[in-house]
C-alpha cells in the first residue's frame, strides 16, 4: 500500500461563499481526530496566506490498516454469498 505524508482538506460548502468562511464540517471532523490522536496537524503560511497540512499519526495509521482490514473481511464475505 503507497502512504501519502500528508493530505489536504478539499471541501465544498460554506467556503465557496467567501473567502472568510471555513467548512465548519471540515473543521469539526479535523479537530475530533486530532483530538483522538489519528492526525497530527501543522499550520503555516506561504507568503500571507495561511496553509494547513495533516499527516497520519502512528495511531491514525494503524486505525486505517484495522479498518481497512475489516472492510475488506466485509467486502469477501459479502462476495461469498
Amino acid at each position: 500500500m503507497t502512504h501519502a505524508s500528508r493530505a489536504a482538506i478539499i471541501a465544498i460548502g460554506s467556503e465557496m461563499l467567501g473567502p472568510l468562511r471555513s467548512d465548519t464540517n471540515s473543521l469539526w471532523l479535523t479537530g475530533k481526530l486530532e483530538e483522538a490522536g489519528y492526525i497530527l496537524c501543522t499550520k503555516s503560511f506561504e507568503g500571507r496566506v495561511p496553509k494547513t497540512e495533516y499527516r497520519l499519526s502512528p495511531a491514525g495509521r494503524q486505525a486505517l490498516e484495522r479498518y481497512l482490514e475489516h472492510m475488506e473481511a466485509l467486502i469477501h464475505s459479502t462476495r461469498e454469498h
